[in-house]
């Protein structure tokens, strides 16, 4: 980066929002990946804001981070700034039957607080491991709910610098897609609209997904989740398996044995294991059953 727009950066940020040489195993729940060039933290939109401005007048890419449950960090390094939309920016509110939440909030804790509140609609997503904005990006889902069953409006920051609000259809959600996926903008806040529930049974139903989760998934493991996206008319866990890919590993990265649609790390794996393993299920899946897998994870080089 050059020198003259880092010192802008540190006019904009303060110096504990900015942080050089990170190892990105830290930030991502895969628990792989070299080191981060440079990672900003931004605490307001305001921030971000000035952040895009700076970036677009020196034609500087960047990448976008959440928690880094949905992110595979190439081992080599990532040279890219990246703009960490974090804990400090995680604010959550209540008001009438909508609950608001910065995008750093963690989505886990947004659902807790609706159940606090007695508000239902969100209790899929207590179990999710990623934060506000990138679970808005992905339309993250789970035991048939997804974020824009109960999505209201997004404020985001494009590009540009400019701060705009997205309404529901606007965001044209998909499956595990929305507008704004690789389009450089970045989600400050969601509005959700939820309805009345009662808190013993929203707080109950919470419970019995999380157990489902501890009961089929690999959570005792670093992951990104589910690693490949459900092809039409099949389920990827089971084509792996029925490939007969569970427990397949290249160093420390293994197709897990307890739920073949999640590739973990059992320790010590690097990127490049976790690829391996991810392409020889693609290969493998796609000579046995004719089915392409998409990966649901984004891969940073």
């Amino acid at each position: 980066m050059d020198d003259g727009l880092l010192t802008e950066l540190k006019n904009v940020l303060k110096p504990e929002q900015i942080v050089f040489g990170a190892a990105m195993d830290k930030y991502t729940t895969f628990r792989t990946g070299g080191r981060a060039a440079l990672i900003l933290e931004p605490e307001t939109s305001g921030q971000i804001k000035e952040i895009l401005r700076l970036f677009a007048a020196a034609a500087q890419p960047y990448l976008v981070l959440g928690n880094g449950s949905n992110v595979l960090a190439a081992d080599g390094g990532i040279e890219r700034p990246i703009i960490r939309i974090g804990k400090r920016m995680g604010e959550i509110g209540v008001f009438e039957n909508c609950v608001t939440a910065q995008a750093g909030a963690q989505l886990g804790a947004v659902a807790n607080a609706a159940m606090e509140n007695s508000l239902a609609g969100l209790e899929f997503a207590a179990g999710i491991p990623g934060t506000v904005g990138g679970g808005i990006i992905m339309n993250a889902g789970a035991y048939g709910g997804e974020l824009k069953d109960v999505t209201e409006a997004v404020s985001f920051v494009g590009p540009d610098g400019e701060e705009y609000v997205a309404s529901n259809e606007e965001m044209e959600f998909g499956y595990r897609r929305s507008a704004l996926q690789d389009s450089g903008c970045i989600v400050t806040g969601v509005t959700f609209s939820l309805f009345p529930g009662k808190k013993d049974e929203i707080a109950e139903k919470i419970r019995e997904l999380n157990r489902r989760r501890r009961e089929k998934q690999p959570l005792e493991y670093p992951s990104a989740g589910s690693t490949f996206k459900r092809p039409a008319g099949h389920f990827a866990g089971a084509l792996i398996e029925e490939a007969g890919l569970k427990g397949y590993s290249v160093g420390g990265a293994e197709v897990s044995e307890k739920h073949a649609g999640f590739v973990i790390n059992r320790g010590g794996a690097t990127s490049a294991d976790v690829l391996a393993v991810m392409d020889h299920v693609i290969k493998t899946v796609y000579d046995r059953a004719g089915v392409v897998l998409e990966p649901e994870v984004k891969i940073w080089g």
